[in-house]
């Protein structure tokens, strides 16, 4: 009896053991993109998969690169086994250094060529493109700009803006556009952007009150930028620049498995965050760009394959952004 008694009680302290192990189990995710959008997502995936989700955000004011450098910090002691980042471009530093693990999500088949690692080191989900916001007060409709160039047109001198090309997606477009035309003529353009009395903003949502407010007749900005400027109902028509050229610059989401220490629920996120469902989400959150077919765009919206986009190697932009800091910099008086 008392024999039976001892593995009746072992028996339920082990069940209770795997229920507890069961009910801790766990995936660590830093993220560069808005709380406010990605939240919800992660909410979701938890209570369908019955995984806690502990979320590490970026503040403001390390946007882009404080989770990015903590990750780089932890890399003897993994802590992180995803990264979600908002472009393509500043994985690449953690795919150079080792610290991405290579994993094809079932979920990456819907995900075009041009968006993804064939290795599985980045996959890319919901994008924001790079537009041109135009002040239709400003401007007749037959003199809507159509290039990122019209920004430095004499026509428009005092008239346009951009953010600081030292930071945030502007540093990335900078960077494209030095990988599609060559660093002189980049630098070129962006010698006689200054000469042409651009306005040199803060940030894209200080190019989007500029134009809002009919400051300035147009400028460079993002995708969400739009959005907001046209919820709130400003007098805003947005052009997908060089159409008819090199193509819009696109910039995916991206998916990153790294070496932390939940590998098998950290596989089961990344298939989540790439999935359809989750890319519809982001796309009426924020109003991104659907890569895949199977998401709707969000009002007014376009697909990237409605877009003609600029062919990236987002590797090589990586190595140009850093290239280009010391010269711009200097261009930028700092």
């Amino acid at each position: 009896m008392i024999q039976r008694r001892s593995l009746f009680c072992l028996a339920l302290a082990l069940a209770a053991a795997a229920g507890c192990r069961s009910r801790s189990r766990e995936v660590v995710v830093y993220l560069s993109i808005d709380q406010v959008f990605t939240e919800p997502i992660l909410r979701d995936f938890e209570r369908q998969s019955g995984v806690k989700v502990r979320a590490v955000f970026d503040t403001e004011e390390t946007k882009s690169t404080g989770v990015l450098n903590r990750i780089i910090a932890e890399a003897r002691s993994p802590q992180a086994d995803v990264f979600w980042s908002g472009d393509p471009v500043r994985p690449q530093l953690l795919v150079k250094r080792g610290l991405a693990q290579a994993y094809v999500s079932p979920q990456a088949a819907a995900v075009p060529p041009a968006f993804k690692a064939a290795d599985g080191t980045w996959t890319g989900g919901a994008a924001r493109a790079r537009l041109l916001l135009v002040n239709k007060t400003r401007m007749k409709p037959d003199e809507m700009p159509r290039s990122v160039r019209d920004l430095a047109d004499p026509r428009w001198k005092g008239q346009t803006a951009i953010a600081n090309p030292l930071f945030g997606t502007t540093t990335m477009h900078v960077a494209a556009l030095a990988d599609a035309w060559g660093d002189d003529a980049l630098k070129a353009f962006l010698t006689r952007l200054k000469a042409n009395g651009c306005r040199i903003a803060s940030s894209n949502g200080e190019v989007k009150r500029l134009v809002a407010s009919g400051e300035v007749a147009f400028g460079l900005a993002d995708t969400d930028d739009a959005a907001e400027a046209l919820h709130d109902g400003a007098p805003i028509e947005i052009v997908y620049p060089d159409q008819d050229g090199m193509g819009t610059l696109l910039m995916p989401t991206a998916v990153v498995s790294l070496a932390g220490p939940h590998a098998e629920e950290a596989r089961r996120l990344v298939d989540y965050l790439l999935s359809a469902p989750a890319e519809q989400k982001l796309v009426d959150a924020a109003a991104h760009i659907p890569l895949r077919a199977g998401v709707d765009p969000a009002p007014g919206g376009k697909r990237a394959s409605e877009i003609k986009t600029m062919q990236i190697d987002y590797s090589k932009v990586a190595d140009t952004m850093e290239r280009l800091q010391p010269w711009l910099r200097e261009w930028a008086g700092l």
